[in-house]
């Protein structure tokens, strides 16, 4: 029998292996990736470099794990697909057979064609690779600079200066993350990084980077003419699906990504595709036709396991959502919540005065019912904002049951009688009082569960 073969250790494609073992305990499978021997959490790699963590602290599976549920593995790049005979071929040229191929190719940092953009220290923080080689160049570094105003970019500053190695951070926008975040939301983050002593540039531009005589980045110039010295450039315009190396094999449909229905199945029979690489032909309503974030790629590679072993059904992810840091800051969304609220739809926005805690709530209009939420500096829970937002709950009601979402540890601030009055004070004709029943969450989790079948 042949192997289910799964190209990318990531979370998508272990879930997947996983998954099916699960479903099936007979079916040969096989993981292969060039970039390490065993799956490792990619979200840790800041906290391997600040000292955190070890490498082998962010594998979540033991080594023995692999053998012991049957799940080969190989350490290995994939040259090309050989559709038409089910094979891939591998750097090398080995050929091997497949029943059926998953690409779990995950994604690379954007480039756009900057003179000097190869040059030893110029690159991501993505992948393993990423991160020995910013260890080597940081051993010598007096100077970095970041261009691209995200996530990535806030965790590779937050490296950096972890060892004392001053960063200039180039942001084309006028707002931090101007992209996704509120007005409101992007100045309070852009100021907390300059908080942390980081040189954050707004409105400036990376124009190209030059090679000294070791060979190595020796500097940059901005498009606005200023030179700025420094031993490693950051990379963190965002990230494209890894599917370039696939653009002989013409078989298999692309755009940005590797094109999917709601199955996750190409134009290509017994080959699929998931996480970051995979983009939906028709996405579905209020998501991305990419989803490049940790949780939809488990999603992605546990849904496509059910697929794949006879239990065929669409992909239903339920409401976007995702959470971050920025140095202090953590961060979550709920929902679609961009920089400005569509036609049809008003904002209702909270700061504290004495920290920097926010929270923002989206709702329709007309209806009251709320369509998306940010927190940041607090901690709320994804059940309760996903029931609240599928079940249209309006919110006055949302603002009097308010508690029933924090989860901050026990000892912190709760800020819940002070966004209560401010929305009263801004809405007088849909005043709530504030519920602080012991209770509340059980007790809204209990509405939440599937009623016992006899």
């Amino acid at each position: 029998m042949q192997p289910i073969i799964i190209i990318g250790n990531g979370i998508a494609g272990v879930t997947a292996a996983r998954e099916i073992r699960k479903l099936d305990s007979e079916v040969p499978l096989l993981i292969i990736s060039g970039e390490t021997d065993h799956h490792f959490s990619r979200t840790a790699l800041m906290y391997i470099f600040m000292g955190h963590m070890n490498y082998k602290d962010t594998k979540p599976y033991e080594d023995f794990f692999w053998e012991k549920n049957r799940i080969d593995l190989l350490r290995a790049w994939v040259e090309t697909i050989d559709s038409d005979r089910n094979q891939i071929v591998l750097q090398g040229g080995e050929r091997m057979e497949y029943q059926e191929l998953i690409l779990a190719l995950g994604s690379v940092p954007n480039k756009f064609g900057w003179p000097g953009q190869d040059l030893p220290g110029v690159q991501g923080l993505y992948s393993k690779q990423d991160l020995d080689q910013l260890e080597e160049s940081a051993k010598t570094a007096k100077h970095a600079v970041i261009t691209g105003g995200g996530l990535i970019g806030i965790e590779m500053a937050e490296c950096l200066l972890s060892r004392g190695i001053p960063v200039s951070f180039l942001v084309r926008e006028n707002k931090f993350w101007g992209s996704v975040l509120p007005e409101e939301e992007a100045h309070i983050i852009g100021k907390h990084v300059r908080e942390h002593h980081c040189d954050l540039r707004m409105g400036e531009e990376l124009g190209s980077i030059h090679e000294g005589a070791d060979g190595r980045v020796s500097h940059v110039m901005t498009k606005k003419g200023e030179r700025i010295d420094c031993q490693i450039v950051g990379i963190t315009a965002g990230v494209r699906p890894n599917i370039a190396w696939m653009a002989s094999n013409e078989a298999i449909e692309t755009d940005r990504g590797i094109l999917v229905d709601h199955y996750f199945r190409t134009n290509v029979p017994n080959i699929w595709s998931i996480g970051d690489c995979a983009q939906f032909r028709e996405p579905l309503p209020g998501r991305r036709p990419l989803e490049q974030v940790w949780y939809t790629g488990k999603m992605h590679g546990a849904h496509l396991a059910e697929n794949l072993r006879g239990k065929e059904k669409p992909y239903e992810p339920g409401i976007w959502w995702n959470s971050a840091k920025f140095f202090d800051i953590e961060y979550q969304t709920y929902g679609m919540v961009m920089p400005k609220p569509p036609e049809g739809e008003s904002t209702f926005f909270w700061q504290a005065k004495d920290a920097n805690v926010t929270i923002r709530i989206n709702y329709e209009t007309e209806s009251l019912a709320v369509t998306g939420c940010n927190v940041f500096g607090m901690r709320h829970r994804h059940q309760v904002w996903e029931h609240w937002i599928a079940s249209k709950t309006t919110i006055p009601e949302v603002m009097a049951h308010l508690a029933a979402a924090n989860f901050d540890p026990e000892f912190f601030k709760k800020y819940e009688p002070q966004i209560i009055e401010r929305w009263n004070e801004m809405n007088p004709q849909h005043q709530v009082a504030h519920k602080v029943k012991k209770g509340l969450f059980s007790s809204l989790l209990r509405r939440l569960q599937p009623s016992p079948t006899v």
